[in-house]
């Protein structure tokens, strides 16, 4: 082996000392060793929990480059992982001394207004598509934060202020193209390569490498009425939980309402002296009629004397970007969360008594409302399932890196899970799935779709050469 091989990790666990002249097909533009100053950034992820360095990044411009790194891969053997936006909570972007696709050159964004479908690559964060296609008025169905990346988000499944209007992101999603682990090109749609097409709408990165999406496209925007408005918590939050429960009982698909609880932080909308104080808060957004929006929002703007109101007319994008700030990179985030069917009189005491005991500065007690459009949806219409699903609760840990609290935090996180559990579906977001969850916690996401999930992978994947993800293992 020449001097500069690469010492890279294989599927079965072992390593090999791979020759660079393997790498002939690949640009050498395209390729970041440990030793390359790109290669921080490179490796950069969300969730700084996650500690993995790759033996080498390759960042393709092309199809024809993606094709021959998976080719790479599955002749040597090599540990694969795929990284879009880096975003994802279980830090799935990166392997320990395997080789990282990274895909975040790729991020070309098409609208076609006249056929309402946007198609974009891989690498591309939502907030690149948000704007592209807002320039026409359009949408689709896309997350809460606009850094997240697009490819993560969709493969997972998917949901977001219209997700009660239009669906999860899969249901929108019309077409991809994707290279699969036999190095091959293949469109999958609804009616070409049928079961793929099923497995990709929620199965997450199993099947192959996704090299373009295919959305279609909703009028919406670019104005609707949006944002956040709060109370301190001790006063007000069983107040506020009892008119969310009522509001979301009865509000119209255009109106998406999301409630947090956690403490202050020291934001410039926020009066100093409640920094760092317990808060309840309710994240707004409504893509309807502005006259209907108001009416609509009046008892929640109408609730006791809230400690800031920043519910006004905006841009949708100015709407997908405002909780940005709240998920810094390279913070520490570990989260467990769970579907549930409604809200009973008996899980929202527990919704706050978990929301006050709250002692991180970044973590909060979640709830987004969902039922409307996925409800409409057979169990099995894509692999994401859990057309049950009225909300997503969960406790969300998050610390700055270092603090010497964290395992503290983390332990709330797990206690709190433990108390939300018995209100679930008995399903969960794969999305939302921390590194620690085991196969069984992966199957209870895939609830009845698990085995015909199982056996499209063992179709297209036998070999498990797409298997840093939540994986689903070939049927031997």
């Amino acid at each position: 082996m020449s001097p500069d091989s690469l010492n890279i990790a294989t599927l079965d666990g072992d390593a090999v000392d791979l020759d660079p002249t393997a790498l002939e097909g690949i640009p050498e533009k395209a390729r970041v060793l440990p030793s390359d100053p790109r290669f921080d950034e490179a490796t950069l992820i969300w969730n700084g929990l996650v500690d993995k360095k790759p033996a080498l990044v390759i960042q393709p411009e092309s199809l024809t480059e993606v094709v021959s790194i998976v080719d790479l891969a599955r002749d040597h053997g090599l540990l694969l992982s795929i990284k879009g936006g880096g975003h994802n909570i279980s830090g799935l972007a990166l392997a320990d001394r395997g080789v990282t696709l990274d895909m975040s050159r790729m991020n070309d964004v098409r609208v076609d207004a006249k056929r309402r479908v946007v198609h974009a690559g891989p690498g591309c964060l939502l907030g690149e598509v948000d704007r592209a296609t807002q320039e026409r008025g359009l949408v689709t169905t896309l997350g809460f934060v606009s850094q997240t990346g697009l490819a993560g988000l969709t493969l997972g499944g998917g949901f977001g202020y219209l997700t009660r209007r239009f669906g999860f992101t899969v249901d929108e999603l019309i077409e991809v193209e994707i290279v699969t682990a036999d190095g091959q090109i293949r469109r999958s749609n609804h009616e070409s390569e049928l079961d793929l097409f099923w497995a990709i709408r929620g199965g997450g990165g199993n099947f192959g490498v996704v090299t373009e999406f295919t959305y279609r496209l909703h009028e919406v925007g670019p104005e609707i009425l949006g944002g956040l408005i709060a109370w301190p918590a001790r006063d007000h939050a069983a107040d506020v939980l009892g008119l969310y429960q009522e509001l979301t009982a009865q509000a119209p698909r255009e109106l998406t309402l999301v409630v947090t609880m956690r403490l202050a932080p020291p934001a410039p909308f926020i009066p100093e002296k409640w920094h760092g104080k317990p808060i309840v808060a309710v994240v707004a957004c409504h893509t309807g009629d502005p006259a209907q929006a108001e009416d609509d929002l009046a008892p929640l703007k109408g609730l006791g004397h809230p400690i800031a109101d920043l519910i006004v007319p905006k841009t949708y994008v100015e709407q997908q970007s405002m909780l940005d700030a709240t998920q810094p990179k390279g913070a520490n985030y570990y989260w467990k969360t769970e579907f549930i069917p409604g809200l009973s009189d008996d899980f929202l005491p527990v919704f706050v008594h978990i929301g006050s005991a709250i002692e991180s500065p970044m973590s909060q007690m979640m709830m987004f409302h969902l039922s409307g459009a996925v409800n409409e949806h057979a169990e099995d219409d894509g692999a994401v399932g859990n057309r049950d699903a009225a909300y997503v609760t969960g406790a969300a840990g998050a610390w700055p890196a270092g603090d010497p609290d964290g395992d503290r935090y983390q332990a709330w996180v797990r206690q709190s899970w433990e108390k939300i559990k018995p209100f679930s579906t008995g399903g969960n977001y794969i999305n939302f799935q921390t590194i620690d969850d085991d196969r069984a916690r992966i199957e209870s996401s895939y609830r009845a779709n698990y085995d015909r999930l199982q056996r499209v992978k063992s179709e297209y994947d036998p070999g498990n050469l797409f298997r840093v993800n939540r994986n689903l293992a070939p049927v031997q």
